[in-house]
């Protein structure tokens, strides 16, 4: 994989360059990889399908009805939680006391229709060696529809859900801290995909190879942060907007 020159932003490369490591002579590669971990919403299947629209506007509507107050007071709730919990039901749970299960039930019944079949990314997963899991703040739920309407759920060994994780989400170590325990990954031999820079801090740090999969086509406080980078802070070690072809880039020895 050639390196991309540290003086390029990455988010200003020719169309043609869809897949690339983003720091010169940056060692972290993939030889040693035996486990592909993937987060799920906007990683494996395109963020142009924006199913978050859906699972935001289920939120709001549901802390509404739950707590009993106006849309708009549920909405403000919503997003003052996830910004000092991480994700609004960790909130709901610490602050209210709010059952887990009834809330990602109503959240994640949503739309599939804008999830395309993917038999490229099917195939390019199931050419990675080792093993496979995705890793989501999502449902189990959740996940086997939207990576069974992607055709690539019998890629995957298992799905490591905020259920798996006690509710303990993503970006808080002790995530995936469970994930490793409870999957028995070696993270020197693990490589992470995550739309979320800050959710790749955490593997950084235990020693996996990380890689953004990023977009333009949703609306996110870290997408000004990205725009802003002039080289991706050391946690990121690669970094793409065509996770297909950069799964068809990576050499393996």
């Amino acid at each position: 994989m050639s390196s991309q020159s540290p003086k390029r932003d990455p988010l200003e490369t020719p169309a043609a360059i869809k897949a690339h490591a983003v720091r010169e002579g940056f060692p972290r590669g993939f030889d040693d990889t035996q486990i592909w971990v993937f987060d799920l919403d906007n990683t494996l299947y395109p963020a142009e399908c924006n199913l978050f629209a859906q699972v935001d506007q289920r939120m709001g509507a549901f802390i509404a009805k739950e707590l009993g107050i106006p849309f708009a007071q549920a909405r403000h709730l919503q997003k003052a939680y996830y910004r000092q919990f991480g994700t609004t039901l960790s909130g709901l749970m610490q602050v209210h006391k709010l059952s887990p299960e009834p809330f990602l039930h109503y959240v994640h019944d949503i739309d599939l229709t804008c999830v395309p079949e993917l038999p490229e990314l099917r195939a390019a997963i199931g050419k990675l060696p080792g093993r496979k899991l995705i890793f989501t703040n999502g449902s189990r739920r959740h996940a086997e529809r939207v990576a069974g309407k992607l055709g690539v759920l019998e890629e995957f060994e298992d799905i490591c859900s905020i259920e798996t994780c006690d509710f303990v989400p993503k970006p808080e170590a002790e995530a995936f801290d469970r994930m490793v325990k409870r999957h028995g990954v070696s993270p020197e031999n693990a490589a992470m995909f995550e739309d979320m820079p800050h959710n790749l801090e955490a593997p950084h740090v235990l020693g996996m190879t990380t890689v953004l999969v990023h977009s333009d086509c949703y609306d996110h406080p870290v997408r000004s942060k990205i725009k802003g980078w002039s080289q991706p802070p050391e946690h990121v070690h690669h970094i793409t907007d065509d996770l297909i072809a950069f799964l068809k880039t990576i050499k393996l020895t």
